[in-house]
C-alpha cells in the first residue's frame, strides 16, 4: 500500500521472501537474520514512518532507525509487550511513538476507519494498484498446520482457514 501511495518502502524479511516483496512494491529489502536493519535503513536517511507488528523486541532498534521527526507506529506485540527504552534517543530525533489497536476503539471510531478505508484504500484495490496477498488456503481440519506455518513465518501474506 505504501508504494501505491508514493512512499519509499523498506521491508525486513528473510531473504527467501525478498523477490516477492519487491514484486509487491518494496524498493529495499533487508534480511533481518543476517543484516543490521538499523544501519541499512540509515543508509537511506532513516525511516519517516515505521509500521511495527513485533513490538517490544525491536522497540529500541526501531527508534534508532527513525529519521528526524520520524514516527513509530506499533500495531502488534508479537515480540512482547514490555521493553526498556532510553528516551534520549527518541528525543534526539524529535520522534514519536504511536501505539494503537482496533480492539480498544468504540463503534464510532471503527466506523470512521471503515469509511477511510472505503474512501482511500478501496479505490486502490479496485484499480489493481494493491491487492490482498493470500499465501495459501487450508481446510479448517488443518488449523494446527496453519498455526505452525504462521508461527514459523513460512508464509507471505494471509493463511486462510476455509470453513467449507
Amino acid at each position: 500500500m505504501g508504494a501505491a501511495l508514493g512512499a519509499t518502502v523498506i521491508t525486513t524479511a528473510r531473504r527467501a521472501k525478498h523477490d516477492a516483496l519487491r514484486a509487491l512494491g518494496a524498493q529495499h529489502t533487508i534480511d533481518y537474520t543476517d543484516e543490521d536493519f538499523v544501519a541499512e535503513v540509515r543508509k537511506h536517511g532513516g525511516a519517516d514512518v515505521i509500521l511495527d507488528i513485533v513490538g517490544a523486541k525491536y522497540l529500541a532498534k526501531n527508534v534508532d532507525a527513525l529519521a528526524t521527526n520520524g514516527r513509530l507506529a506499533i500495531i502488534g506485540m508479537q515480540g512482547g509487550a514490555k521493553a526498556e527504552l532510553d528516551l534520549r534517543a527518541l528525543m534526539a530525533k524529535r520522534g514519536s511513538i504511536i501505539v494503537t489497536t482496533l480492539r480498544a476503539r468504540g463503534h464510532d471510531e471503527k466506523a470512521a476507519i471503515v469509511r477511510g478505508v472505503r474512501d482511500d484504500v478501496w479505490p486502490l484495490i479496485e484499480s489493481g494498484a494493491i491487492r490482498p496477498v493470500i499465501d495459501r488456503r487450508l481446510p479448517m481440519a488443518q488449523a494446527a498446520e496453519a498455526h505452525r506455518i504462521v508461527e514459523a513465518s513460512d508464509h507471505l501474506g494471509k493463511v486462510l482457514l476455509l470453513g467449507r
